[in-house]
């Protein structure tokens, strides 16, 4: 049914060109490997293809005053049906004014400053079966009032719908040893996943500081876990609390340093908690008269909610060492490669990702994600098997 669907807005998108100013986007293809065996053997084996499509169709008119962006989102997996999935990323309307802007409609928006979490990026949920690192999110229905002042900027959104957490089927690698009961959720409200959620964010800066401060009012968008026992089988059933969030971000740019913070507060009726992360990335630029740039991070990430209750953030206590080298070249190639560290357990989640244009059209980007020394009191246990490494080749049009 989502293949359909994506197809009749693919005709649909192609058949508006004519008038559209601007056509682009993306086709890709995802090749995974896992060194290990799964842990169950309902799961991929070795080897895992996927394919994705993203375009993007973008319209405006009153000399741009008034805009229109469609970003759908296709990913077909060989093996896991739960991601191979079609949704919309972006699809709304936006009027600019000298002081202030509205947008209506679906969108992705990021709030945060550090690299190694984003506490307090809470209006988008997360793809979790495109990727576990939260960085992919599913498109938000929202009003947008943006209001545009010398004394900073306030961002004003009403949330009307509910996007729920998507998770790895049964053949899927990155599951829990419990499956992931995504029919039959649960919601704190009555009204389900028609919640209607508020947010509030302003930003300025001020000298070499950008401030953020943010509030949110409404369904979390990070589930708990209740055991279910249905047909013989135990599953997890992801339940949504009602929360009220309150974060602040802090970039301070000076010389080739950037100290960057992120903390939150979040209350709701399981319990209240704080959590933060912090740290510094320090530049070092053009090594030895090569032209390459490399960055040092370090980070650390606190978190004090209750970690008996399979929370979405695995990271309680942990730190965060790192680095980035951009290359400057034609090609644009980067790298970043780092680790977070339980520094009471020794448990590592690595990761490596790298990207580098080919030619005019194609890029290639490589990523290798490992977990070593995971403790069986870690959120991450369940996936001590799936470290793999990825290539993708995108070709954009």
């Amino acid at each position: 049914m989502q293949i359909k669907k994506f197809l009749f807005l693919l005709i649909f998108l192609f058949s508006i060109n004519i008038s559209a100013q601007e056509l682009s986007g993306l086709i890709a293809t995802e090749s995974r490997l896992f060194p290990e065996s799964p842990l169950n053997d309902k799961q991929v084996g070795t080897y895992n293809l996927s394919f994705s499509f993203k375009p993007e169709l973008y319209y405006e008119l009153d000399n741009g005053d008034h805009s229109f962006l469609f970003v759908p989102f296709l990913r077909w997996d060989l093996n896991d049906e739960e991601r191979t999935h079609f949704d919309i990323r972006e699809l709304f309307w936006l009027y600019y004014s000298n002081d202030y802007e509205i947008r209506v409609g679906i969108r992705k928006v990021f709030w945060g400053v550090t690299e190694s979490s984003h506490l307090v990026d809470v209006i988008n949920q997360t793809d979790f079966v495109e990727d576990i690192d939260g960085e992919q999110k599913l498109g938000q229905p929202m009003i947008n009032f943006a209001y545009i002042q010398d004394w900073g900027t306030l961002d004003l959104f009403v949330l009307p719908y509910f996007r729920e957490r998507t998770f790895a089927g049964e053949e899927g690698r990155f599951r829990f040893p419990l499956l992931i009961d995504t029919d039959n959720e649960l919601y704190e409200s009555e009204d389900d996943k028609n919640h209607l959620d508020f947010a509030a964010r302003y930003t300025n800066t001020f000298g070499d500081f950008d401030v953020g401060i943010s509030h949110f009012v409404g369904t979390s968008r990070e589930p708990r876990f209740i055991p279910a026992f249905s047909q013989g089988v135990t599953r997890l059933v992801p339940f949504y609390d009602l929360i009220n969030q309150t974060g602040i971000d802090i970039q301070y740019t000076t010389g080739g340093w950037l100290w960057k913070f992120e903390g939150i507060t979040r209350h709701s009726r399981a319990q209240r908690f704080f959590a933060f992360t912090g740290g510094f990335e320090y530049t070092f630029p053009d090594i030895n008269g090569s032209g390459i740039d490399v960055g040092v991070i370090t980070e650390y990430l606190f978190d004090d909610r209750d970690q008996q209750n399979l929370p979405s953030n695995p990271f309680d206590n942990h730190i965060f060492i790192g680095s980035r080298l951009a290359f400057n070249d034609v090609q644009s190639t980067d790298l970043l490669v780092g680790s977070v560290i339980n520094h009471e357990t020794g448990s590592m989640f690595l990761n490596l990702e790298g990207s580098r244009r080919i030619g005019e059209s194609f890029k290639l980007n490589l990523r290798i994600r490992g977990f070593a020394n995971i403790d069986e009191e870690e959120l991450f246990y369940g996936f001590r098997k799936d470290s793999y490494s990825q290539v993708e080749l995108e070709w954009y049009f």
